[in-house]
């Protein structure tokens, strides 16, 4: 039985973010290593550490919230911008895949799409920029 580590880091960053966590621990691979600089780059994510323990590698990440309790009951507009809304897309049983023209624009390009492509794990404006497609991983806004 294999584990979906993409699922895992989605379903990890979602639970600690509803939970208001500052932090969560992930288990470190190439793929969650690329995918977590793709969140840091775009600003989903504050902060990223590697910790060791019992010889296994993990990666601590730092969601971005507001410190104190004041400023969260500020306004409603406010709090809608700071929560983080992922989708997974392709999944190990059902894979899928879009050219570059064809990839979607997620909220007029508000969000982004997360892709797997030949060179690797990237946004999709940096796949139209180089006009590959590729497999959808997920969404992100």
């Amino acid at each position: 039985m294999s584990r979906d580590t993409i699922s895992d880091l989605i379903t990890s960053i979602r639970n600690a973010e509803t939970a208001k966590k500052e932090t969560v621990r992930i288990a470190s691979t190439n793929i969650t290593e690329n995918i977590v600089k793709i969140l840091l780059k775009e600003g989903f994510i504050e902060n990223v550490r590697k910790h060791q323990e019992n010889n296994k590698n993990f990666l601590v990440l730092t969601l971005p919230y507001r410190k104190t309790r004041k400023e969260i009951y500020r306004t409603r507009k406010q709090i809608y911008r700071t929560r983080i809304t992922l989708k997974r897309i392709s999944r190990p049983n059902l894979r899928i895949y879009s050219k570059y023209p064809k990839i979607p624009k997620i909220l007029g390009g508000m969000g982004i799409v997360i892709l797997s492509t030949s060179r690797g794990i990237m946004t999709d404006r940096e796949a139209r920029v180089e006009k590959i497609g590729g497999e959808i991983l997920f969404y992100i806004w």
